[in-house]
């Protein structure tokens, strides 16, 4: 076997893993999509719950005839998703542990059980936030009528939920470059600054609203964050 070909095994064999990982996490997310559809009426009151509440009961409108099948369908793949989130969670992990090291391996279940946790608790956050933001941007140019489709705001609702969501992983990640003696406490402790303003920064581009309050609501709590990983790298990591 030349050098090229023994240098093309191991490359063959990670897109190999990650194809098996990928199509498990696939089947996962349609398995949910799946059950998530015949709760897609339950789960569209619910998201346009906030809106109701900011606009007196204000109802949304369909302006086509493929909406309706449209919206069934985001509402069921986005409900799969979450319902398969602890499993998405778990194959990326899978993917990575061979490359780790025994003593890394241990974090296993603690990091599946953070993402998980973290990713739950930004979807839950951000719902809370929502009434907030819906009603700083409905309301901030007054004498307007509202006419929003639910396409749209399906759309909108969904990205917003998703971005807290995945924004809500940045403890873990930052734990995780801590373990690997990229940063110390110390260091961290040193970059207040430039994490306030990267996390600001990100934070602007990735919200869907782009309005001040929803980049608060957001940055606030990664912040937090921020700090709370200096103290467990510190006590947990002795770094």
């Amino acid at each position: 076997m030349t050098e090229v070909e023994s240098n093309r095994q191991p490359i063959l064999g990670h897109l190999s893993e990650l194809r098996n990982r990928l199509i498990k996490g696939s089947i996962a997310v349609v398995v949910g999509a799946f059950a998530s559809f015949f709760y897609r009426q339950e789960m569209l009151d619910f998201l346009q719950q906030p809106y109701l509440d900011v606009t007196g009961g204000q109802e949304l409108v369909v302006t086509g005839p493929t909406e309706p099948f449209s919206i069934a369908m985001r509402i069921a793949l986005f409900g799969g998703v979450l319902l398969a989130s602890p499993v998405l969670f778990y194959q990326a992990w899978a993917f990575v542990n061979p490359a780790l090291t025994k003593r890394e391996r241990k974090w296993a279940f603690p990091i599946v059980a953070a993402l998980v946790s973290l990713f739950g608790l930004g979807v839950a956050f951000a719902y809370w936030s929502l009434e907030r933001a819906l009603d700083f941007l409905l309301n901030i140019q007054p004498g307007l009528g509202i006419l929003i489709t639910v396409e749209f705001y399906v759309r909108f609702v969904i990205r917003f939920l998703l971005v807290f969501g995945i924004a809500f992983q940045f403890p873990v990640f930052l734990f995780g470059t801590a373990a690997a003696g990229v940063v110390t406490s110390a260091q961290l402790a040193a970059g207040r600054r430039w994490a306030v303003l990267i996390i600001v920064t990100v934070g602007a581009i990735v919200t869907p609203t782009g309005d001040p309050l929803t980049l608060l609501l957001l940055s606030a709590p990664l912040y937090l964050f921020y700090e709370v990983t200096i103290w467990l790298v510190r006590w947990i990591l002795r770094k």
